[in-house]
């Protein structure tokens, strides 16, 4: 196994020849395991591709990442091969590692993995986890959380009505005095997310969303629907999914890359690129680092104290 030393992060590259490799990390060790499988294979991108697009986005990614329980689903042999979703660490993790323990009714006290620093993004990116499903409240109080967000789910409807229901959902909570940011989803939709303040309990931010989900669709029944059951829901209307706001429930942080054949990324966006007409195959791992050196972080807003709803105003 060869051994390659990194000392700060926009100057590590993952070796191009050896299959796997330990990387030195300030006083932490990483390995790194079978670099060269194909992970994408109409993109032709490998494993190896995937940890350095991480490592090259990791100093925006990881402050949206930090004290929060991490919810793996592995792809170990690529996007298309069996996935699965996995909450407990590993008992082979490094000890350097942090962990988030969470009580779960059926399963008892979870120990989850953090994601605090680049060693532990790439030793998570390492066991398969192609895209980061991160909890929605950091982990000294889980049920408390930081954020609200809806999930655009298009069903059969084509993105153009994604971007409008995107900019319905805006103005809607831009006119009770919310901050919105919007990334796509990297995968079929988008996702609307909103600073709050920490305090009110999840069911407490799950209900508020599901209020204005279900507000929208009768102000908009052609273009919207908050109807969750797939049998139930009509054709061609956009769901403002509410439910991702529901205990345990994640979706794909910004930047992660999600298992398309273009290895598309979940990536920030303005809402003038919005109105434009941005598309998901826009952003991908080949031009997505490139990007955030340009424009920086578009969702830095969401880490501040500043611009942070009360939520306990209208919920």
């Amino acid at each position: 196994m060869a051994t390659t030393a990194a000392r700060t992060r926009p100057s590590l590259r993952i070796p191009s020849r050896a299959d796997d490799v330990t990387l030195r990390l300030g006083r932490r060790t990483v390995e790194l395991t079978n670099l060269g499988k194909l992970f994408f294979p109409e993109a032709g991108y490998t494993k190896r591709d995937l940890l350095q697009y991480y490592a090259d986005v990791s100093s925006a990614l990881v402050p949206h990442l930090r004290d929060r329980a991490m919810v793996m689903k592995r792809y170990p042999n690529g996007i298309h091969g069996k996935c699965f979703f996995m909450k407990r660490t590993p008992p082979s993790h490094p000890e350097w590692l942090e962990t988030c323990e969470i009580s779960h009714k059926s399963a008892g006290r979870i120990a989850f993995p953090m994601v605090q620093d680049l060693a532990s993004l790439l030793w998570v990116v390492n066991l398969g986890c192609i895209d980061l499903n991160p909890w929605y409240a950091r982990c000294d109080d889980t049920d408390r959380p930081d954020y609200l967000h809806f999930d655009l789910d298009p069903g059969s409807a084509p993105f153009a009505r994604v971007r409008e229901t995107a900019l319905v959902v805006r103005d809607a909570l831009e006119a009770i005095g919310m901050t919105t940011l919007a990334k796509t989803s990297g995968s079929s939709g988008m996702h609307v997310y909103v600073p709050i303040v920490r305090g009110p309990v999840q069911k407490t931010v799950w209900g508020f969303a599901k209020r204005l989900a279900k507000q929208l669709e009768r102000q908009h029944p052609a273009l919207i629907t908050a109807e969750y059951r797939i049998a139930n829901r009509p054709r061609g209307r956009v769901l403002v999914d509410y439910n991702q706001n529901a205990w345990g429930r994640t979706l794909a942080s910004v930047y992660s890359v999600r298992p398309t054949e273009r290895a598309t990324v979940s990536t920030p966006v303005t809402w003038r690129e919005v109105e434009r007409g941005v598309e998901i195959d826009d952003f991908r791992i080949d031009n997505v680092p490139a990007r955030l050196r340009r424009l920086g972080d578009l969702w830095k807003p969401l880490l501040g104290a500043r611009g942070r709803f009360r939520l306990e105003e209208v919920a």
